[in-house]
């Protein structure tokens, strides 16, 4: 990420900027759940922005509620008073850490998160595989910054049955967070396209530790809680056209003889497939009362995807 900043001439109370910087499409900066910018008294504003090959400042109205994703952007009128935008300038290619892990190449993220509802950085020296082939995830702070691990899988599955076995989430704190998802990250509307496994207790030492979400996450009847174990446990997403349909069991497979911890199926705002592709990602989540200042480190075992 880097600094953008500039000047609003003759901006109203009330008016803000939207930023985007645009990498194949335009996304709104810093962050979905930071999108807007203040103009300050002298006309000037500052805000961070993640690095594209063109950036764009837009001075909206007071009210105006701007897309987090968007092809093209959004004409003067219904909120939008004016429009600046600026090309980077080229910079050598970022070079992608992929990692080797169950039969399929993962891209391991670099950059910054907002996942968890406050920016984590992702530090791929955070992600690794052991001489068992085992995924390790580790979050750390340093100086009060958090460094966290995501990986995603560099092609779309679709349909089919996503099987993840997590060694142990025993020694989470409160603020610890593991995602095992699906998700199309370069759609441009916002209809939710994100299928969950989160093992998490969300910043509350006694809550319940795991949940399974179709999102948005917000509606009660897409998010089923429940009690995780510590130990290894193998959670599955079986995804099919209108149905999704989660298991957690104990052990490293899913079979008859498998001990159930929780089931669900949801019927109800089921995405379709699109780019979508799975993702790993061990973050901190913004709400703790007393986030955990110790590493902490996931292992995966396995994934495995079935048609």
């Amino acid at each position: 990420m880097d600094f953008i900043e500039g000047r609003a001439n003759g901006a109203k109370p009330g008016q803000q900027i939207v930023l985007y910087a645009r990498s194949g499409i335009w996304w709104i900066q810093p962050f979905a759940t930071q999108p807007f910018t203040k103009i300050q008294p002298d006309s000037t504003w500052r805000n961070s922005t993640h690095l594209g090959t063109d950036y764009a400042a837009i001075l909206v109205e007071p009210g105006f509620h701007p897309a987090t994703k968007v092809t093209t952007l959004p004409a003067e009128g219904n909120g939008v008073a004016a429009i600046a935008a600026s090309t980077g300038k080229p910079v050598p290619p970022i070079v992608s850490k992929v990692i080797h892990f169950s039969g399929y190449d993962w891209r391991v993220r670099n950059g910054t998160s907002d996942r968890g509802g406050q920016p984590n950085s992702c530090d791929p020296s955070n992600v690794w595989a052991d001489k068992n082939g085992y995924l390790h995830l580790r979050m750390e702070e340093h100086d009060g910054v958090s460094t966290c691990a995501e990986v995603s899988l560099t092609r779309s599955l679709g349909y089919g049955s996503y099987i993840f076995v997590v060694q142990d989430i025993g020694h989470f704190g409160p603020s610890a967070a593991l995602g095992l998802y699906t998700n199309d990250d370069f759609r441009t509307d916002d209809i939710p396209s994100e299928l969950d496994i989160e093992l998490s207790r969300w910043g509350i030492a006694d809550s319940k530790n795991a949940q399974y979400v179709v999102q948005p996450f917000y509606v009660p009847e897409n998010v089923s809680r429940f009690m995780a174990p510590a130990g290894v446990l193998t959670h599955m997403l079986r995804w099919e056209s209108g149905r999704a349909s989660f298991k957690t069991v104990r052990g490293s497979a899913i079979g008859p003889g498998a001990a159930t911890i929780s089931e669900h199926i949801f019927t109800s705002e089921v995405p379709t497939p699109g780019k979508e592709t799975a993702h790993m990602s061990l973050y901190s989540h913004r709400y703790a009362k007393s986030p955990s200042q110790q590493p902490v480190e996931v292992v995966i075992k396995k994934f495995e995807f079935l048609p």
